[in-house]
């Protein structure tokens, strides 16, 4: 057996085991997510008997040329089951060169408790973290929501959102699920479908079951407001303002609990130009999370949360470059330009670990009753085609930030017309 051969069997084997064991992690958390899941429809029921004494709460929604999904969101926060007397809809005009103004205007003379914030001239159009912490001087509430300018939550989304912060002390904030809308439009929308139902079913879900940990998302979620104020609000280097404030928000001691029966629904990407911008957006802000803390592991007051940056880290490069080297030898092997002699059945064991990929998402997306026959045949499509192309973003974005050291700027995601892709269940 030559040097080579030894080498090329050595690292396929490296990276067939790191495969099988990140998925079999993330198998685990779908089995959580499962059981999140079941109690999560218990606890829904308990909380809809109770009454509560609600909270004031501002909503803040940042928008920035929403003219295309504004108003049918501003329309959805005014349908919110919640005291009225206690709710403020805080729509911030963040520098919008189209009509966005002209629509807010116009709600906010319907509806007393719509009000419009307009950022000062020059202040505006520099991303989401600054526009929140612009917005949040005119929120008068003692609990603030965020939700994106495109999302449209189900009437009762607040309430249960702000009835987890009633309930349970410990918690600093709330978060629900979002759904997808658009997720008929085309292959990409399958895809991505899929994808934030199965992320939300384990990397939410399972996590808070598994280690009582959730993520901020960037829409659908409430937190206290003296909590924001005591954290100095948003970090405005941060691309992923919610995965850096998720981190403060635990080393402060509180906790950050995932309900799924708390639902938006929200636009996302139709063409693979606009996937690849805002899913490059995603990875350098994680990158920028992972570098900002990494130092500071050792001294987390959460050791679980410790362990989920480390996962995260995992997930983003260690998983990914063992994809790539084991498709890579797969590939030359199966077409004879290398031979490999393994001494276990490793191949065998990298069939398996696809096929329970294929079952764990089929699981975590059954939760929500998409598990159906074609979309078996959409998972196995997804992870040679869309999963792959998560490999170049990764390395896209790696390599902008570690070795052209690119400044990071926040690019909006480009709106659809509602009317062309409302597919809400």
């Amino acid at each position: 057996m030559s040097v080579l051969e030894i080498d090329l069997s050595f690292l396929f084997v490296i990276a067939v085991i790191v495969i099988w064991f990140m998925i079999a992690y993330q198998f685990a958390l779908t089995v959580y997510g499962y059981i999140n899941f079941i109690k999560s429809m218990k606890e829904k029921k308990e909380v809809d008997e109770m009454n509560f004494e609600y909270p004031t709460c501002s909503i803040l929604i940042p928008a920035h040329n929403e003219e295309k999904v504004i108003g049918k969101t501003i329309e959805s926060m005014m349908k919110l089951v919640y005291p009225k007397d206690k709710l403020q809809i805080l729509v911030i005009n963040d520098g919008s060169t189209d009509k966005t103004k002209e629509i807010i205007q116009s709600y906010s003379q319907l509806d007393s408790r719509v009000e419009l914030f307009d950022i000062p001239e020059g202040e505006g159009g520099k991303g989401k973290s600054r526009t929140l912490n612009i917005g949040r001087r005119a929120a008068k509430g003692e609990v603030i929501a965020i939700y994106d300018a495109d999302n449209t939550p189900d009437e009762n989304s607040l309430r249960y959102l702000v009835a987890q912060l009633l309930l349970h002390k410990e918690l600093g904030a709330v978060i629900g699920k979002f759904r997808t809308v658009n997720k008929n439009r085309n292959f990409l929308t399958k895809f991505i479908n899929i994808e934030t139902l199965s992320f939300q079913s384990m990397l939410q879900a399972g996590r808070w079951q598994m280690h009582n940990i959730s993520t901020l998302p960037g829409t659908n979620f409430v937190m206290w407001t003296w909590l924001i104020e005591k954290l100095n609000g948003w970090d405005e280097e941060a691309l992923t303002e919610d995965s850096e404030l998720s981190i403060r928000i635990y080393e402060e001691g509180y906790k950050i609990k995932f309900i799924p029966y708390a639902i938006t629904y929200e636009q996302e990407p139709e063409s693979w130009k606009v996937w690849i911008k805002q899913r490059m957006r995603w990875v350098r802000g994680n990158n920028y999370v992972i570098a900002k803390f990494f130092k500071d592991i050792p001294k987390f007051k959460n050791r679980r949360l410790a362990f989920d940056l480390l996962y995260t880290l995992a997930l983003y490069y260690l998983f990914f470059a063992a994809i790539v080297i084991s498709d890579f030898l797969f590939i030359i092997s199966a077409l004879n330009l290398v031979s490999m002699s393994l001494p276990g059945p490793y191949t065998f064991v990298w069939i398996m670990a696809f096929i329970l990929f294929i079952f764990e998402i089929t699981l975590a997306i059954s939760f929500d009753r998409e598990d159906s026959a074609s979309k078996i045949w959409l998972i196995i499509i997804m992870y040679f085609s869309y999963c792959q192309l998560w490999i170049y973003i990764v390395l896209k974005a790696a390599y902008s930030d570690y070795i052209k050291k690119e400044k990071r700027t926040w690019a909006k995601t480009v709106r659809f017309d509602l009317d062309q892709t409302n597919s809400k269940p």
